[in-house]
């Protein structure tokens, strides 16, 4: 008997390469977790189609538009199995469950972290089984946060409950707040943020970021922000509190119109206010020494990962249909952080 299979669809975007080859790498989903040569075998095996045809020419032309399947034999994942790790439980019942993730800590498991993840924890916590419909590469899980950002993750455990989960963050409909240390502070008295492009401010100094998101073109681990092609993206985020005269530093409040990878991260140094400790996106930009103490400035260049919470988290629930909000208390070292640039 052949193994099961997942079928991932890849879309092509603007501008593909030339080769089919490269035009799939560059657009297969992140969360597929497949490399080039993982890719390459699949394309040699026929486990890609187009429009019901095989084709095994990595050579082949590609055009805007295509769609693209790709069957990968669920069996490749089977060495994910249990692990003993603590969680930080916020609620459980028969359907679902929520965790508070470290950071530090992968959701899922994946080429240069096959363990130590939230789905091997939560393997251990549920005797082995998670909801895994249509046999999905990562079983109960319907969103993600990156492994150095900490917060509130839904996770389901019955079909049931993954179909609904799944279409309410599909559709944006649950709520997902993050408290985020940038550097400066979004206001819309800048005039530098009233001239840049996909920047706008709503009633009561809420800073708008509409852009496109897609692939960077060169660093496949990155995403960039476009304007035409690629993924739809809004972000919104207010100032909660700022530091430095004038200000250095802010706690901000962002919360996501739609869920893309890197979206806050990318959006906000797109904005100018990248994240503190951002090793991607956070640029070179530095507190002024003027403006600000030693020991903060000591402490943003040390913070050794974005400053980045998935504070609150509500939905419905999809079997009960009671609405339920949860909240995280930001983790030690941010809460150190935000103290070390108070008394700045």
């Amino acid at each position: 008997m052949s193994a099961p299979l997942r079928l991932i669809e890849v879309v092509i975007a603007e501008n593909p390469p030339k080769r089919l080859d490269k035009a799939i790498a560059r657009d297969v989903p992140e969360e597929a977790a497949l490399s080039r040569s993982r890719l390459a075998k699949l394309l040699a095996e026929g486990a890609i189609t187009r429009g019901g045809e095989v084709i095994t020419d990595p050579r082949g032309k590609v055009e805007v538009g295509d769609v693209l399947l790709i069957s990968v034999p669920v069996a490749e994942e089977s060495h994910i199995g249990p692990e003993d790790i603590p969680l930080d439980i916020v609620h459980e019942d028969e359907d679902l469950i929520v965790v508070n993730k470290p950071a530090g800590m992968v959701v899922h498991p994946a080429p240069g972290s096959p363990g130590g993840t939230l789905v091997n924890a939560l393997l251990h916590h549920f005797g082995g089984e998670l909801s895994g419909v249509g046999g999905v590469a990562r079983p109960g899980i319907v969103h993600r946060i990156d492994k150095d950002t900490s917060g509130l993750l839904v996770v389901a455990k019955s079909d049931a409950a993954h179909h609904g989960l799944a279409a309410q963050f599909e559709k944006h409909t649950a709520e997902r707040h993050y408290r985020a240390v940038v550097h400066g502070v979004p206001d819309q008295a800048d005039p530098r943020l009233n001239g840049l492009k996909g920047i706008s401010f709503e009633p009561g100094n809420i800073l708008k970021i509409t852009t496109q998101l897609a692939r960077h073109k060169t660093d496949r681990q990155k995403q960039a922000v476009l304007f035409s092609g690629g993924r739809h993206a809004v972000t919104r985020a207010r100032i909660i509190e700022s530091f430095g005269t004038p200000g250095q530093a802010a706690l901000v409040d962002c919360w996501l119109e739609t869920g893309r990878t890197h979206q806050i991260r990318v959006h906000m140094a797109h904005a100018g206010h990248g994240l503190i400790g951002d090793p991607t996106y956070g640029g070179r930009r530095k507190l002024n020494a003027k403006a600000i103490g030693p020991e903060a400035i000591e402490a943003t260049r040390a913070f050794p990962r974005q400053a980045l919470h998935a504070a609150t988290l509500g939905f419905k629930h999809p079997v009960s249909e009671e609405k339920l909000s949860f909240a995280a208390p930001l983790p030690e070292d941010m809460l150190t952080l935000i103290e070390v640039l108070r008394n700045g």
